[in-house]
């Protein structure tokens, strides 16, 4: 009689064993616990660049984009907006951008160029973003040189 209660407690624990087990297997599926980082701020460092220009001429500008992670996934675009003077920008080659038209950035380290096409002072913002929604503004102002 003894033996038939010790079997029925030791089936009674191996029963509730087995199904706490399987509780704590399905619980330790949820996502809500586990968050990988995909969002990292990133900041724009320009090199000096004269402060003057002449109608026609060409002023290489060099930027990176530093970050303090590297993920993979991030997807940068460039835009500009000039709102003095008369000029235009571009990547090495490529056709000269439109103003506030998007532009994929392939590289974090990168050259434009900025050909005036005025006497005049020239004033115009980029606009850095990240697939996440992170924005950073970049001034440039050049006086005339002539």
């Amino acid at each position: 009689m003894k033996n038939m209660i010790n079997n029925k407690v030791l089936k009674l624990f191996k029963f509730s064993m087995v199904v706490l087990l399987i509780g704590l297997v399905f619980t330790s599926c949820e996502d809500k616990g586990l968050e990988i980082q995909q969002d990292f701020p990133f900041e724009v460092q320009v090199k000096p660049v004269p402060g003057k220009i002449a109608e026609n001429e060409t002023v290489e500008i060099r930027i990176s984009l530093l970050t303090s992670s590297d993920f993979n996934g991030t997807i940068y675009s460039l835009r500009y907006f000039q709102y003095e003077g008369s000029g235009q920008l571009q990547h090495y080659n490529d056709p000269p951008y439109l103003q506030n038209d998007e532009y994929p950035l392939k590289q974090k380290e990168f050259r434009l160029y900025y050909k005036s096409k005025a006497q005049e002072s020239h004033k115009f913002s980029i606009w850095i973003k990240d697939s996440f929604g992170n924005e950073r503004r970049v001034d440039l102002e050049f006086d005339n040189a002539t």
